[in-house]
């Protein structure tokens, strides 16, 4: 190894030719696996320990944690501190970054630090108004919105500066991401947002759940035909359904759900509807690997965390390959069975 190939200080792995971070999460997508990532819920909590344990129920499954960062406009411990509990063991955290919250100067401190504690993914977030959360007496902040903050972002790593202009004397390594919602009206304009993140400098996207295939095949015929399949790694929202009580709560109170009546039928006939959730969201699955352009999934299992694992198992998503997480034994796991 000469010089110009070691790891920056702090990073534990050399940024490959052509990528923008040393992570792992990059490298999967950019070798061209189809990549797992899921949400860690953040905890009410000042203990370290509880961020562990919610991260322990991945290993092995997932190739990214996203730490959320006040979803909901909720309170909770910061999405910053918990990559930072999370890159201090070796996982592969997310970092979401919600303009709600910050203006520009919060922002591009909490860049560089992360940055600095080896957080190697950012996903850009506008966030939800403070009026959907448990402080709704709060003030909002928006200076940013998405497209701006996904263009902060890039300035601080690829111009070395500064919204101010001011020069950075060290760029973040970064992977960035954005949202995208493919069932969410106007429907024929999903496709043209998705192009201005892309343009602005999100290099992978998150959807919001998809309960419905179709819907999801034709937004991405549209994405291809603006020439973006080459240009952006697409992750698929899905998550496991309790019931159709919940799925019909969902759909009627999550802006931008869109639930098919035959998936709620088909939870309310079933006899054990949390099961049937799994089944479905396996189903989904199976059929989202097969749709071109679709370069993984994100799992999405609110209070439902426990049953990633089974999750991915059972769709043979990743096809035997069994993602890093801290202390993993190659030897010790390389005989895992995939149902």
């Amino acid at each position: 190894m000469n010089f110009e190939d070691e790891p920056v200080p702090g990073y534990p792995l050399p940024i490959l030719p052509g990528h923008t971070s040393p992570g792992r999460f990059e490298r999967v997508l950019r070798a061209g696996q189809f990549s797992v990532t899921s949400e860690l819920a953040p905890p009410d909590s000042a203990d370290p320990e509880d961020v562990y344990r919610r991260a322990r129920v991945f290993h092995g499954y997932v190739d990214a944690i996203n730490a959320t960062d006040g979803s909901g406009a909720n309170c909770h411990m910061s999405s910053v501190a918990v990559c930072a509990l999370l890159t201090r063991v070796g996982y592969a955290p997310i970092m979401q970054i919600s303009c709600r919250d910050k203006n520009r100067i919060a922002i591009q401190g909490d860049i560089l630090g992360g940055a600095a504690m080896g957080v190697c993914n950012i996903l850009c977030l506008t966030g939800d108004g403070v009026g959907a959360g448990d402080h709704p007496q709060a003030r909002a902040v928006f200076d940013l919105d998405s497209m701006s903050l996904l263009e902060t972002a890039r300035t601080l790593r690829d111009e070395h500066r500064f919204l101010s202009g001011r020069k950075l004397t060290h760029a973040p390594r970064v992977f960035l991401g954005a949202a995208e919602n493919p069932f969410a009206p106007p429907i024929p304009w999903r496709a043209e947002r998705l192009a201005k993140k892309v343009a602005a400098g999100a290099q992978f996207i998150q959807t919001q759940y998809c309960y419905d295939v179709p819907m999801l095949k034709a937004f991405m015929r549209q994405v291809e035909d603006l020439g973006l399949l080459e240009r952006v790694f697409i992750l698929v929202g899905v998550g496991p359904l309790r019931s159709a009580k919940v799925a019909e709560w969902m759909r009627t109170h999550v802006p931008g759900l869109h639930i098919p009546d035959a998936i709620i039928k088909r939870l309310a006939g079933a006899s054990d509807g949390a099961r049937e959730g799994r089944n479905l969201c396996i189903e989904l699955i199976q059929e989202l690997r097969e749709v071109r352009g679709v370069r993984g999934i994100h799992l999405m299992a609110y209070r439902q965390e426990e049953s990633v694992a089974e999750i991915v198992d059972r769709s043979g998503v990743l096809g035997g390959r069994i993602p890093w997480y801290p202390g993993r034994d190659p030897e010790a796991n390389s005989n895992r069975k995939v149902s």
